[in-house]
């Protein structure tokens, strides 16, 4: 298996990091049964990849052996935001038949988190992602980790998230107020469920902490991550 060192993206900051590592918690108190996590939003830079990659870190970091599955084949540069100047071989290129897995698995500075990346744009991805080896390869990829991310394109845009969903075991909404409107939210995550996967909750990314006095009040130095993570009791919706 093949290491790359990649950039540490998720923002320094004191609540930043509370407010992770209380997605992580209630990510594990949605039961043992949730391992593969896509993580979806309804417009591209909403913040999806940088709570994925902060989820898997943090996951990671209580010794939990975590796996990143960027599955946008279609518009990838999860590998140019995490630094990686080397060519690398991507899903792309294994569901076109061009790899193998043992080419697409790459560890990482992060003691027990492994990558996959997109890859090279490919030609259909909707129709690859159908396929049964991508439905083949996610249920033999979890017996090897404990969580799986997944960093899906939009929801709004393509249909290759709601693909993806159908091979998760639950999904994250990340949502940006003032650009997504309720409406078109509910939309988006009603075409998720639609697929069968178990709607988790919603993180509410880039709130402005100057407009809203709740959030200044307790994250003043805070970029405004929010989660409504379900227990395994209840599964919450964004209100």
């Amino acid at each position: 298996m093949r290491k790359i060192a990649i950039k540490d993206i998720r923002k320094q900051d004191y609540f930043y990091t509370e407010a992770i590592k209380t997605l992580r918690t209630n990510i594990q108190l949605s039961g043992k049964s949730i391992k593969t996590i896509m993580v979806s939003s309804c417009f591209p830079n909403e913040g999806k990849s940088d709570i994925v990659l902060s989820i898997a870190q943090e996951l990671s970091s209580i010794g939990k052996k975590a796996l990143i599955i960027d599955g946008d084949i279609r518009k990838s540069d999860f590998a140019i935001r995490l630094g990686v100047e080397e060519e690398v071989v991507g899903l792309s290129q294994f569901l076109s038949g061009q790899a193998e897995v043992k080419d697409l698995i790459y560890s990482t500075s992060y003691p027990n988190l492994h990558i996959i990346f997109g890859g090279p744009i490919a030609p259909n991805p909707s129709g690859l992602l159908s396929e049964d080896l991508f439905r083949t390869f996610m249920k033999e990829i979890r017996n090897y980790y404990d969580y799986i991310i997944v960093d899906t394109p939009p929801i709004g845009s393509v249909i290759d998230a709601a693909v993806i969903a159908r091979y998760c075991d639950g999904g994250i909404f990340v949502i940006e107020p003032g650009v997504v409107s309720y409406k078109l939210a509910q939309k988006c995550i009603k075409q998720l469920e639609k697929s069968g996967c178990r709607i988790l909750g919603a993180v509410m990314n880039k709130v402005d902490t100057k407009k809203d006095k709740y959030y200044s009040s307790y994250y003043k130095h805070y970029g405004g991550y929010y989660q409504k993570l379900a227990t395994s009791e209840q599964t919450e919706k964004t209100q």
